[in-house]
């Protein structure tokens, strides 16, 4: 291990983050955050219109929650489903501002660059693995450099969404016509109401975020005449997971896909499916996206596109770090069966920790939603005990990092027939924790999902 005098660089200061930041101080470790937005939570702030599918009691660090009551801070309604905004307003910022982390936070600093100090990537010689991390953070001031004992990249992946395209390229004319494009939710309901109301919208993408759009895109078509949606699926109809159901272990997750599900059966939307996205063309003022449906192709016309196809780690400022990677997910080797979903279908995925997330630069992790790579179904309560497993690691407590502490949710849905001899367990099977539950989170929790009640909106992704 690098020098003990120098931080743990955690960067980004979004709820795993600073959760991160939390569990190395309740070890005696000194953490810096650096977080590249103007604030912290910046890219919560993003999707701050949209509410969450697990309640209050399942989304708080327990390491946070102490340094939040020594201050006389109060948990919010166990039972209530926070917004994005609400979880910066009520969690993030009062983090934040405790005299434990408020200056150990920087904001506005973007880290261009993390490498071994005198050590390139090729380069091997005795003393690399205790070579203290160089890190170039870009802030107003120009560049400058950090040194750091250990680093956690809590970035997230919010910033780098997947394409329209069906080859995972953007399909030629996406990015020409970026303006009548958008990535993510977009808050249809709120601020954004006039852009999508009278018009048509195509969605593309299956998942979680694609069906908060659909069902938003639907709402707003009760008040506004003339509101069309169109959602296209990149596999056939019959394929589509929308869920559990009532299976889930999340029930507003599993509200979700039914909701949504209902919407194609009855027609409120018109399902493409499959429809392969080729590219992207002007049409008199309109979008005509062309793709392929089956043997044929067929081109539709919208005023917009809500792309919401997921999302991938932005591993460009890694380029100097011995990263190991699964080459389908871009997760650690030992991550990567426990959630590709192309060996199951389902989101439950075993609790997991520093050991799992380990890559060969010794000291350097990717927790929070970025662990995960590509994959999809991420939970903010999988985060917390990702930091908790690798602050107890770094601070020598080599039984707590082994030690689960988390219990996640089914989500009902499972397909493992497809996976390989030697993987992990089922994904749908309930997973045992190794010693008792401590943390308060017991159930699971986090983003990329529903919340029907009290607000029509619901899902959103954090890391």
């Amino acid at each position: 291990m690098s020098e003990p005098s120098l931080p743990v660089v955690v960067i980004g200061a979004g709820p795993v983050g600073l959760a991160a930041a939390a569990q190395l101080l309740a070890r005696g470790l000194e953490p810096l955050v650096l977080e590249a937005g103007p604030d912290i939570g910046h890219a919560v702030r993003a999707w701050g219109h949209v509410r969450m599918f697990s309640p209050w009691e399942f989304n708080i660090d327990a390491a946070a929650r102490v340094l939040l009551e020594a201050e006389g801070w109060s948990a919010p309604d166990p039972s209530h489903y926070p917004t994005g905004a609400e979880l910066v307003r009520d969690y993030l910022a009062p983090l934040a501002a405790t005299p434990a982390l408020r200056g150990r936070i920087s904001t506005g600093a973007k880290v261009v660059g993390v490498a071994r100090r005198d050590f390139g990537r090729l380069h091997d010689a005795p003393g690399r693995d205790t070579a203290p991390f160089m890190l170039h953070v870009e802030s107003c001031c120009g560049v400058r450099a950090i040194e750091a004992r250990a680093v956690i990249d809590c970035s997230g992946t919010w910033h780098a969404p997947n394409p329209a395209g069906s080859h995972g390229m953007p399909a030629p004319g996406e990015a020409r016509h970026a303006a009548r494009i958008a990535y993510g939710i977009p808050d249809v309901l709120g601020a954004e109401r006039a852009t999508y109301a009278g018009g048509t919208t195509l969605v593309v993408g299956a998942g979680h975020s694609a069906m908060n759009a659909v069902l938003d895109l639907a709402e707003l078509a009760k008040g506004a005449l003339g509101t069309r949606i169109l959602w296209a699926f990149r596999r056939p109809l019959g394929a589509v997971n929308f869920g559990g159901g009532a299976k889930d272990g999340l029930a507003q997750r599993g509200e979700l896909g039914a909701r949504a599900q209902a919407l194609v059966e009855t027609g409120a939307v018109t399902a493409l499916a499959p429809f392969l996205i080729d590219r992207i063309a002007d049409a008199e003022g309109r979008l005509a996206v062309t793709g392929r449906q089956e043997a044929r192709t067929t081109t539709v016309q919208a005023d917009r596109i809500i792309v919401a196809t997921g999302f991938r780690p932005d591993l460009s400022f890694l380029r100097e770090v011995r990263l190991g990677l699964d080459p389908a997910v871009e997760a650690t080797p030992a991550l990567a069966p426990l959630i590709d979903p192309n060996l199951h279908s389902c989101g439950t995925v075993r609790p997991h920790g520093e050991a799992e997330l380990r890559h060969p630069e010794a000291g350097f992790y990717i927790a929070g939603m970025k662990s995960y790579g590509r994959a999809p179904t991420f939970l903010m309560a999988t985060g917390h005990e990702q930091v908790r497993s690798i602050a107890a690691f770094l601070a020598g407590d080599i039984e707590a990092a082994r030690r689960v502490e988390l219990v996640l949710p089914e989500t009902g849905v499972c397909s493992t027939d497809r996976a390989p001899a030697g993987a992990a367990a089922s994904c749908c099977s309930p997973v045992e924790a190794a010693q008792p539950v401590l943390a308060p989170v017991a159930a699971g929790g986090g983003c990329c999902g529903p919340a029907k009640a009290p607000a029509p909106k619901a899902g959103g992704c954090c890391g």
